[in-house]
């Protein structure tokens, strides 16, 4: 566990989030950034692929936010993910992703949002015992089995690539 008085109340927010999710996390507050998949996985010791990119999207046309969860080592294939939910998607700006999540870019993590989100895992997560994620801060991650977040967060799975 955390010494969650270190923490910066972003990181607090994930831990007590996490918690009414019935999900215990140990957030890490690393020296260096993690603020991209590449930078995670070196501050995490991991590969790149261990690292889930919570990504943003909007629905163009129902506006409808939408979050994918993304193996580090994968590019979202919109046209593709389009097809899955059933309309077209929009990367949306810097604002609209903190307003919508309560989180900057380069720090949101996959549950805890200000907005209830739809949220879509990518399956090549699932081929990992453990993966990592960001934790609200920019330098700050936790370790978590992808099952258990798919479960906790009520992801459906779908292919992302």
């Amino acid at each position: 566990m955390s010494d969650e008085s270190a923490l910066k109340p972003a990181a607090q927010r994930v831990v007590t989030e996490a918690r009414k999710l019935g999900l215990e996390i140990n957030v890490r507050s690393m020296s260096q950034s993690t603020r991209t998949a590449e930078e995670a996985a070196a501050a995490c010791g991991c590969a790149v692929a261990q690292i889930v990119k919570s990504l943003v999207f909007r629905g163009k046309e129902s506006g409808k936010p939408y979050l994918l969860l993304v193996s580090g080592a994968n590019r979202v294939n919109e046209k593709a993910v389009a097809k899955i939910l059933g309309e077209a998607l929009q990367r949306p700006d810097a604002h609209y992703v903190r307003e919508i999540t309560g989180f900057a870019i380069g720090g949101i993590p996959p549950l805890g949002h200000a907005t209830p989100l739809a949220t879509y895992m990518d399956h090549d997560l699932l081929d990992f015992d453990v993966v990592w994620a960001a934790a609200g801060t920019p330098e700050s991650v936790f370790p978590v089995s992808p099952a258990e977040l798919r479960d906790k967060v009520n992801a459906e799975v779908i292919t992302v690539s």
